[in-house]
């Protein structure tokens, strides 16, 4: 698998001089599998360029979706493939027991919020609510329900070499448990980061500004790191950067987990970075 990220902060775009290296596109992240599957996790404002990077012979493209915040699917209407009248898009996302998924993403892409609706998008557009499991080619993919206001889930994707990706942008599995962490049955998470090769995951804090931030549904760099030495992760990126964060803030977060994790590969999540699996 090669993962690409397209898209690393959280809450809102933040562009500018400050935020350059790590980028200020909201969360957007691409799977490709080695038989040629493009999986692309959120559609945050990072999806936009994205699109445009996708061959035009790519005839599947699998958009999962983690939660409906807006920083998480602003860009989901101007993703490029959309349009393509020969592309299958099939759009994964959390299940709500209130209205489908349809109804819940159609609020934002359409009048007066958007100025085309799902229906006039020429693509073949598929709406699926998130499976526990599921096979998208020749990746398994493993979603669960992740501690963060309103319906959210994380997904895990397996190779058939068994090369394991975590994705967690938004999460804190801290809420409610003291000290943290608890047992891996009781925490959020768990199961799906459990021994990943590579986890990009929630670091929107640091220690002080999570003290009056408890129950935002994000995680300190502290927290990261214990839920990452519980999960016994290969390699871990913290991503969904705070849009107050500048590179150098995110350099220091990045340089403390290093040190509260040894033995761990720590790289922090920037737009334009690679990893292969």
């Amino acid at each position: 698998m090669k993962i690409e990220i397209w898209g690393s902060r959280g809450s809102l775009p933040s562009p500018g001089p400050k935020t350059m290296r790590y980028g200020g596109n909201t969360a957007t992240v691409l799977v490709v599998g080695d038989e040629g599957e493009h999986l692309v996790l959120d559609a945050g404002t990072g999806i936009r360029p994205l699109g445009l990077s996708i061959p035009q012979d790519v005839s599947r493209i699998d958009v999962l979706i983690t939660h409906l915040h807006m920083d998480h699917l602003q860009g989901l209407g101007f993703f490029e493939p959309l349009f393509r009248p020969n592309v299958e898009v099939h759009v994964w996302g959390p299940p709500s027991i209130t209205m489908p998924l349809q109804t819940r993403i159609g609020r934002y892409l359409s009048p007066p919020l958007f100025p085309v609706t799902l229906r006039q998008m020429p693509c073949r557009l598929e709406l699926h609510d998130a499976e526990p499991y599921t096979r998208i080619g020749s990746l398994r993919v493993r979603s669960d329900l992740v501690c963060h206001p309103g319906p959210t889930v994380g997904y895990r994707i397996t190779s058939p070499a068994g090369k394991v990706v975590a994705y967690l942008p938004d999460h804190e599995p801290a809420l409610g448990v003291d000290p943290f962490p608890a047992a891996p049955e009781w925490t959020s998470g768990f199961d799906l980061a459990h021994r990943a090769d590579l986890v990009l995951h929630d670091a929107q804090y640091t220690d002080d500004e999570y003290g009056t931030h408890v129950g935002w549904g994000h995680s300190s760099i502290r927290h990261l790191a214990a839920f990452a030495k519980l999960a016994e992760v290969r390699r871990i990126a913290p991503f969904h950067h705070d849009p107050s964060h500048s590179d150098a803030e995110v350099d220091a977060l990045a340089a403390e987990l290093g040190t509260l994790l040894p033995g761990i590969a720590v790289q922090p999540g920037a737009e334009g970075a690679t990893f292969e699996l």
